[in-house]
This record gives structure tokens, sequence and C-alpha cells, in this order.
């Protein structure tokens, strides 16, 4: 059997969005031609993460997040100093792992990986009707009300809670779902104005935008909700679903999905 590379396993990520890769997705350490002996997926990189990485002999770690605190790749400028990232640059470097970012590659794929994966682990993966480019529609075999959508995603995702804007539906039928940072006004109202959805759920976004959308529908007499999960908690699943994928692209390797506990926590 031949041995597996690390940028074979990139060159596959690279092909699932259909397009170029996009600037958030890269190596952010490791060599291109180190050689593959097990792989794990997480959201992030945590220190918790890479420890239990290289714990596991794996030699490649796959995130969506980058994993200096930034969306941005380049970090060195913003946190010259910080004692925080330097000494996780070290640990990283000390657990001799290549660790890549694979962001947009997935968000660019027909339907959207992350979203898809949201959408299994609730189990509706048979009732997505539409992918539109950053959301999806699902339409419910039969109305529930609003309280039991909710009941149903936390669940489903084992969340202990969820925040909610506006008046949770008697009937509620189809849903509007958006993963990540992408539950700002302009693309969560159209879900409820023009697609008709009655709940959206969406990871997070700027308050004053949908949530005030929710809150004066509600005091003009809608009937209409949104729901918003946190990022991690609406695209982890997606990560969990391309562990699943890279499981069948590559059966000779070890890949496991490393679950990664919210960086917030109620108190």
């Amino acid at each position: 059997m031949a041995k597996l590379k690390v940028q074979e396993v990139i060159d596959v990520l690279s092909t699932l969005g259909g397009a170029p890769v996009g600037v958030a997705d890269r190596l952010l350490t490791g060599n291109p031609s180190s050689l593959v002996r097990g792989i794990v997926v997480a959201f992030t990189a945590t220190l918790g993460v890479i420890e239990a990485t290289a714990d596991s002999g794996a030699d490649l770690l796959i995130v969506h997040e980058g994993a200096f605190y930034s969306h941005d790749n380049d970090p060195d400028a913003r946190l010259a100093g910080c004692a925080v990232y330097e000494e996780k640059q070290r640990r990283i470097a000390g657990s001799g792992l290549a660790v890549y970012r694979c962001h947009d590659a997935v968000h660019r794929s027909r339907p959207d990986i992350v979203a898809e994966g949201l959408i299994r682990e609730l189990g509706w993966q048979r009732c997505m009707t539409r992918h539109l480019p950053a959301a999806s529609i699902v339409d419910l075999p039969e109305a529930m009300t609003g309280k039991d959508v909710v009941r149903h995603v936390k669940e489903r995702l084992a969340l202990d809670q969820v925040r909610v804007g506006g008046q949770l539906p008697e009937s509620c039928k189809r849903i509007g779902v958006l993963v990540g940072y992408r539950g700002g006004a302009k693309l969560a109202v159209p879900l409820l104005e023009r697609y008709g959805a009655d709940i959206v759920l969406y990871g997070e976004g700027p308050e004053w935008e949908t949530p005030e959308y929710a809150r004066d529908a509600a005091e003009l007499g809608e009937r209409v909700a949104v729901v918003a999960l946190g990022h991690l908690e609406s695209e982890q699943p997606g990560m969990k679903l391309l562990a699943e994928r890279l499981r069948a692209c590559f059966p000779g390797v070890p890949v496991c999905f490393c679950p990664v506990e919210p960086a917030l926590r109620i108190m």
C-alpha cells in the first residue's frame, strides 16, 4: 500500500468545494511531504485537541477554525509578545503535528458540508428541500410547535440552552438553517420573509440585527422566531460529517473525530 502524505489529504480537501481553495484554507503548521499514519478532525485546535491528537499517534489534525483566535491565519504581528500565543505555538511545534485548516472548501461544497452535518445531526436530512448558497430549507413532514422544535434541537445537539428571539409559532412546518457566523439580517430575514420559514436556526450573528427584527415582528403580531445555537454548536456536526467522508476516502488510515466543548460556559 502506498504511503499517504499530508499533501494528498490536502488535495482531496481542496476539491470539496468545486472551486479554488479560499484564503482561509491552508496548512498552518507542518510539512506537506510528511507521512500520515492517522488523522484527527476537530472544530478547532484547542490545547486539549492538540494533546489528544498527538497522544493518539495521528500525524495530521484538520480543523475548521483558525488556531490563534482570529479568522486571520497570520497572527504574528497581531499577537507578537503574547505569552499564550507563544506557548501554544511551542506546544504545536513540540507535538510534531501537521495542522490544516479546512474552512472555505466545506462551506463551498453543494450542499454545504457544515450545514449538511447539522441537519443530519438534527435528524432532518430527509426533510431538506432546498439548498441556497448560504442557507438550507427544511420542510418538516408534520407540523411541530415552536417549543417542540426548540426542545428537539436541544436534545439532538445535547445543549443545555439556546437563545430565542421573536415569538415561537404554535405551528412550525418550515425551518431555515444557517451555520456559523451567518445569522445577520442579510441572510436570516429573507428566510422568514421570502422563503416563508416559521423559525430560523443559526449559529451566531450581530445581536442588533436579526434578534431586533424578530422582536419587532413579534410586537407586530407575527409568530416567527429565531434560535441562536452558538457558532461551535452549529458547525461542529459538520466536522463530524467531514471525518466520515475522509474515512471513506482513506480507508487504510485511521480517521477520528474529536469533539470540542464550547469555550463559553453558562454560570
